[in-house]
């Protein structure tokens, strides 16, 4: 069972998550994060460090999200690494709160 990305990373993309990764699992699109489920070992380190509580055990993934399971593997497939803790976007904590944001994803 790997851990999942879900809605609440979109526009806001905090990488504190990556920081703590041991086995480097996260993949970076322009404005969110995935979780190569292959290369996650579900150590629960992330999820603590998430800001906006976006990642979630695949089988505690909100009803509303369980489409970002198969998202998070499409996506991990084809994105970079992301390997060390960046800057947020400037505008990320206007987007914290923000409910449905899926139209904001850039792939």
């Amino acid at each position: 069972m790997a851990y999942v990305v879900t809605e609440p990373c979109i526009k806001c993309k905090y990488t504190d998550c990556v920081e703590v990764c041991p086995v480097d699992c996260f993949r970076e699109g322009a404005n969110f994060l995935v979780i190569d489920p292959d290369e996650c070992i579900d150590c629960t380190l992330c999820v603590p460090e998430c800001p906006v509580n976006a990642i979630y055990a695949e089988d505690e993934v909100p009803q509303d999200q369980r489409d970002f399971i198969a998202l998070n593997a499409e996506l991990a497939a084809t994105w970079p690494p992301i390997l060390e803790k960046k800057e947020a976007p400037p505008d990320a904590d206007s987007w914290r709160d923000v409910g449905d944001k899926r139209g904001q994803l850039q792939r």
